[in-house]
């Protein structure tokens, strides 16, 4: 990995690390239940507003634009477009979290599964962490200032507060008030994270670009491009984020626990998500968008390396997903109220989801392509394609698996209805199964049209065998290692599982020759040289 893509990959690591403690502490105390519902449901709904106007589209628009006047030498101007960006994305968030506050209900009357209880509670939480969604828009900005500055680890360790955050309001009142009460501090935790996650970046912002200033941008060419790609960027994510709230919407009419259990699912899947796919695009994205005006093959020859990197990171997360996904989610999850059914059925919807893991990883890589040749309709038809299969799919799917009943209206359960794992239905699993047919058809259609671009732009089928290969070695290490350790706490057993895991990985694909395994292994090789090498020459 590159410098810059390993700095983003250890703050992403230690941000998910503090989400994942965050995600143990919501199922201790809140197992599967309603409360656990309500808050994974709380959480993503303002996350809409985060992801369309947030890190995704100042990737497409902003940070392009950005980095490009630096490496002119134009700092004035870039800090001009930054200022301008800013309040305009000041504006918008504030605007929309006004909105969210004054017709929570409404926004909540979009979730038709949730009703009773469950709908007077979700209507307060949104009210809570709408204001959040809007801190969170602003620290994306920061995220782009630094990222075109090539400051890498503090924007992607910035939510490590905002995850501390809930964790402490968790563990200040857990024991101590009922569980209404309880997914309130939450909530309230999550806004003041908001405020800590945008704060510590600011004043690096601040030092890094002296020249930024508040203004319009009416004047400023460079700004009216960037909101001009930010119109199709965000109709892209928008469709994206369109497909996860209908995945939302749909849980919600499965049986009460589904939407927590589709939540934990996905915290696990997102990891390698965000911590290898988003890593390298998001450290690739301002050097290629430097190398739009070279040659074809340059630009090219970076995506190819950025594409392998990602896979060679990415294969083994999938194989573990699915081979020892047990082992990994009792590690996380089994503690407090979270029981061995729960821990069985988020590993199958976590398998359902990996099988689309190397497609949907993969494709940052191409969409930060597109981004930088300034294309961002490309990514935006191609997501709008996926949402609909995806949705249709995976509606399809659930029904398979569990019957859905809401306003008087029901549809029964289809071929699998009898699946169930302690009495508990599996109809998470069919959205997940339609979320990973829908990611491959995006990276069919994506790797074909930047491949009409620029060339051929794949892993190769050679190295993907390479690393399947090494992946299913170190699946059967593993699973030895599990059973040796037999008895042992969930939590120890899953370290254990991984750490024999990724050490045979890398060892097995040294041996089969995979080049990004040997580039990492010499890496390490020369810093433990120089370290040792270090006192003796002083």
């Amino acid at each position: 990995m590159t410098p810059g893509s390993v700095l983003v990959a250890t703050g992403i690591f230690l941000s998910r690390i503090a989400g994942l403690v965050r995600e143990r502490a919501i199922a201790a105390y809140f197992g599967t239940g309603l409360h656990a519902d309500v808050l994974g449901a709380g959480l993503r709904l303002p996350n809409v507003l985060q992801n369309l106007l947030g890190e995704g589209t100042l990737s497409a628009s902003f940070i392009p634009v950005y980095s490009e006047l630096l490496g002119q030498g134009r700092s004035k101007d870039a800090g001009r477009v930054a200022g301008a960006m800013f309040g305009l994305l000041l504006g918008v968030a504030g605007v929309i979290a006004l909105l969210g506050v004054l017709f929570a209900p409404v926004f909540v009357s979009f979730l038709p599964g949730f009703v009773g209880e469950r709908r007077e509670l979700m209507i307060e939480i949104v009210r809570i962490l709408f204001p959040m969604t809007g801190l969170l828009v602003l620290s994306a900005w920061a995220l782009g200032i630094l990222n075109s500055h090539r400051r890498f680890f503090l924007p992607y360790f910035a939510p490590v507060l905002w995850n501390a955050a809930i964790i402490g309001a968790l563990i200040a009142y857990a024991g101590r008030v009922e569980l209404d009460a309880l997914l309130m501090a939450a909530a309230w935790g999550a806004l003041a994270g908001g405020f800590l996650q945008f704060g510590i970046q600011l004043p690096a912002v601040l030092a890094l670009d002296r020249e930024i200033r508040l203004n319009r941008g009416r004047d400023l060419p460079a700004f009216r491009e960037a909101v001009r790609n930010a119109g199709p960027a965000i109709l892209g994510r928008g469709v994206v984020q369109l497909s996860s709230y209908v995945d939302l919407v749909l849980a919600s009419l499965l049986a009460i626990g589904a939407v927590a259990r589709l939540r934990y699912a996905q915290t696990l899947y997102v990891l390698p998500v965000s911590l290898f796919g988003a890593s390298v695009a998001a450290a690739e994205l301002p050097e290629l968008a430097r190398e739009r005006g070279g040659s074809q093959d340059a630009l090219r020859e970076r995506v190819v390396a950025a594409v392998r990197r990602v896979s060679f990171l990415v294969i083994p997360s999938l194989v573990a997903f699915i081979l020892l996904g047990d082992v990994l989610v009792a590690g996380i999850y089994r503690a407090g109220v979270f029981g061995s059914a729960d821990v069985t059925v988020v590993w199958i919807t976590l398998a359902a989801y990996s099988l689309g893991l190397l497609a949907s990883t993969t494709t940052r890589v191409y969409q930060s392509a597109f981004f930088a040749l300034r294309d961002t309709k490309t990514p935006a038809r191609v997501a709008g394609t996926r949402v609909l299969v995806s949705a249709a799919t995976g509606a399809a799917l659930m029904l398979q698996f569990e019957p859905i009943s809401f306003g008087g209206w029901s549809i029964p359960a289809g071929l699998l209805r009898d699946w169930r794992v302690s009495g508990v239905p599996l109809g998470p699993v069919g959205l997940a199964l339609g979320a990973a047919l829908g990611s491959w058809l995006e990276w069919t259609l994506l790797h074909a049209s930047l491949a009409r671009r620029i060339g051929a732009c794949g892993t190769g089928a050679r190295r993907l065998v390479q690393m399947f290969g090494a992946a299913l070695v170190a699946a059967a290490a593993g699973y030895a290692a599990h059973v040796a350790g037999a008895g042992m706490h969930p939590l120890l057993a899953a370290l254990l599982v991984t750490a024999v895991f990724a050490s045979v990985y890398f060892a097995a694909a040294r041996v089969l020759g995979v080049a990004e395994a040997r580039a990492f292994i010499d890496a390490l090789a020369l810093r433990v040289r120089a370290r040792n090498d270090g006192p003796m020459e002083r």
